[in-house]
């Protein structure tokens, strides 16, 4: 199965990783130092370059392209001991996010770049009942799912479960929670849980969750977009974490 990847960042993000990428399709007089960096890199790693008509991009990949496109295969999910390995490789407490349920690519886009930012381990989401890497996950993430692993799993509870038996913390999010995130201790091995859009964590999950923490809010709505209340919590653990990565 071909993936297509389209817009100068997340191409160059998936060369600089070291993507597989089969193919890649520029349009014509294209300029500037992502494309000069496109270029070498793509020569660097002997993969054909090919330049075509911005109407054939269209057909493609939609109006958002920027002039790159890149075929590649699909997505490759990470196994959770992938994402625990990391941490270890790294020398750091596990960092993870798990979503329950978020449906929304733009969100789960918006989830990876700011995990990749704050130096997360891993992202875990269920095998149904929620969006996977799919192209729209792609161009809002903007290249960070090429280094943020995504662990796909069957059942979140249990996956919940063999976390806690790992002397990981399962800290989960609730608008209605009894504590106050910034009053919590985030530097302990931790897997932050975050729920749906519309229904916020399942009861299951909750209940499987040690404790669940939400943020304070001043004004006159009750709640934040998931990916916007994800990455407050997750600067709130890089902040006492007090570890930025180079």
């Amino acid at each position: 199965m071909t993936e297509v990847l389209a817009g100068r960042n997340q191409v160059r993000e998936a060369l600089r990783a070291g993507r597989p990428l089969n193919k890649l399709l520029l349009a014509p007089h294209l300029e500037g130092r992502i494309i000069a960096d496109i270029i070498n890199l793509a020569r660097e790693q002997g993969i054909p370059l090919q330049r075509v008509n911005r109407d054939v991009l269209d057909k493609m990949a939609g109006p958002h392209h920027q002039g790159v496109v890149a075929l590649t295969a699909a997505a490759v999910y990470a196994e959770l001991e992938d994402l625990l390995a990391r941490a270890r490789e790294e020398g750091e407490p596990p960092f993870l996010v798990m979503l329950d349920g978020v449906e929304d690519p733009h969100n789960l886009g918006a989830i990876l770049r700011s995990a990749e930012a704050a130096g997360v381990h891993g992202v875990i989401i269920p095998r149904r009942r929620g969006v996977g890497l799919t192209a729209a996950v792609a161009r809002t993430a903007a290249g960070a799912q090429e280094y943020v692993p995504v662990a796909r799993v069957t059942n979140l509870g249990l996956t919940l479960a063999d976390l806690k038996g790992q002397g990981i913390w399962a800290v989960g999010a609730a608008g209605d929670a009894p504590q106050e995130a910034f009053a919590a201790d985030f530097t302990l091995p931790l897997v932050l849980v975050l729920g749906s859009e519309g229904r916020g964590l399942s009861h299951l999950v909750r209940s499987r969750c040690d404790l669940t923490v939400r943020l304070p809010m001043r004004g006159r709505i009750n709640s934040l977009n998931v990916a916007s209340a994800a990455t407050v919590l997750m600067y709130e653990v890089l902040r006492q974490r007090g570890r930025v990565r180079p």
